[in-house]
């Protein structure tokens, strides 16, 4: 079963430490469990692959690293011949499937033009983005690439119903669009794994992971663990990750007196996580108020396996995966001092930590796997015999 995955967005190194250069990979090692050989094409296959992903073949294709953004928004539409070419020189696939990026559009218009199932995979409206948090000169030619993508791909898998909606209003056909949420890997997550961080004697610690951006309600979090400081002297905050937002935390707690309780990591490799969310007794995600609340956060489903107690955003996604008081727990968006009150009741009921803990894990596993996610794309696919063949024909070698 030969499966061509195509990332040709420059800002994905697939080998790479930030969250989407993680969901690829657990995508990528997914279907490789489930019987798939994987060609990857991508501009940014720099790097060692993770030990899962050695027999990987990477296809590299042109990368403008530097230049203006014009410039370098053409040289991102002039990669799609490079693509083409490659995946025509490649031969043919049982599957194509693709991450979206935002000027991309030879993966789908190859995968139709050979009969070959052609699965997209939507993560976010990247043209609004783009135009809100980057740069974007042309305009209109990113809608175009996206107007050839849409109507060319087989299947769009969209990780949220927020994601839906916005393919939805694009003029996309509801019956092509799936909602496919993320997932996690449970061997990642075993029950029982030491802290890699020291454990204060006494005294919760709170935990986020991610990158230190804006929408992460980052400044709601820390009015909200001042007043769990105000209750528990000895409570700490973990903070994993870097971003644009650093800066403006450090300066913010120095204010507030609060520098000596938290630790900041910086980003880390993905292989350091579990071990940092051992070092917590709450998982975090205090996401702000978006018109559209797009996400499906790959921090809150390893919270989960990792068997924390979650508190989270009532907004999204977030409100379908969380169930309050049974799997975790819910607060409005940019309410601090609700966020405060839920903190401070978890950090003083260690009982209902576990509670909440053992059943988020026990959905996270039955619900949101990995292995679940790349079922469903080989599904979607027309493939599932094809697996199952594989993996039994792997089964009779090994006996």
């Amino acid at each position: 079963m030969r499966v061509a995955y195509v990332c040709v967005d420059a800002g994905i190194p697939v080998f790479g430490r930030k969250g989407c250069s993680i969901h690829v990979q657990e995508v990528l090692q997914a279907l490789i469990n489930l019987g798939a050989e994987i060609d990857l094409f991508t501009p940014r296959g720099e790097g060692a692959a993770p030990p899962g992903l050695k027999a990987v073949r990477v296809h590299g294709l042109p990368f403008a690293r530097l230049g203006a953004a014009a410039i370098r928004e053409k040289a991102a539409l002039a990669r799609n011949d490079h693509l083409r070419a490659a995946l025509e020189y490649e031969g043919r696939f049982d599957l194509v499937y693709e991450r979206y990026s935002l000027w991309s559009h030879a993966g789908m218009e190859y995968a139709r033009a050979t009969e070959t199932p052609g699965l997209l995979e939507v993560n976010a409206p990247l043209i609004e983005e783009q135009q809100t948090f980057r740069d974007l000169v042309n305009r209109e030619a990113a809608e175009q690439v996206a107007g050839r993508v849409f109507e060319a791909a087989g299947v769009l898998v969209a990780v949220s119903q927020g994601v839906a909606s916005y393919l939805s209003r694009r003029g996309v056909d509801p019956n092509r669009i799936q909602v496919i949420p993320n997932g996690v890997n449970p061997q990642r997550f075993p029950l029982g794994l030491k802290s890699s961080r020291p454990r204060p004697a006494r005294g919760c610690t709170v935990g986020f992971v991610g990158s230190l951006k804006p929408w992460h309600g980052l400044s709601t979090l820390v009015e909200a663990f001042e007043h769990v400081r105000a209750e528990d002297r000895d409570a700490r905050l973990l903070l994993i990750g870097d971003g644009p937002e650093r800066s403006r935390l450090t300066k913010e707690l120095a204010r507030l007196g609060l520098q000596e309780a938290v630790d900041f990591t910086g980003s880390v490799e993905a292989s350091a996580v579990p071990g940092l969310l051992a070092s917590m007794d709450i998982g975090v995600a205090p996401y702000s108020r978006l018109p559209d609340f797009y996400f499906s956060p790959l921090k809150v489903f390893e919270y989960m396996a990792a068997g924390l107690p979650v508190v989270v955003s009532r907004i999204g996604q977030l409100e379908e995966v969380i169930h309050h008081e049974v799997d975790g727990l819910l607060c409005p968006p940019d309410n601090p001092m609700a966020l405060a009150k839920e903190l401070i009741r978890l950090c003083k009921e260690p009982d209902l930590r576990i509670r909440l803990g053992r059943e988020a894990r026990k959905k996270v596993l039955r619900n949101h796997t990995w292995k679940g996610v790349a079922s469903r794309i080989l599904a979607l696919a027309g493939l599932e015999n094809r697996r199952d063949r594989t993996l039994e024909g792997r089964c009779l070698l090994t006996n």
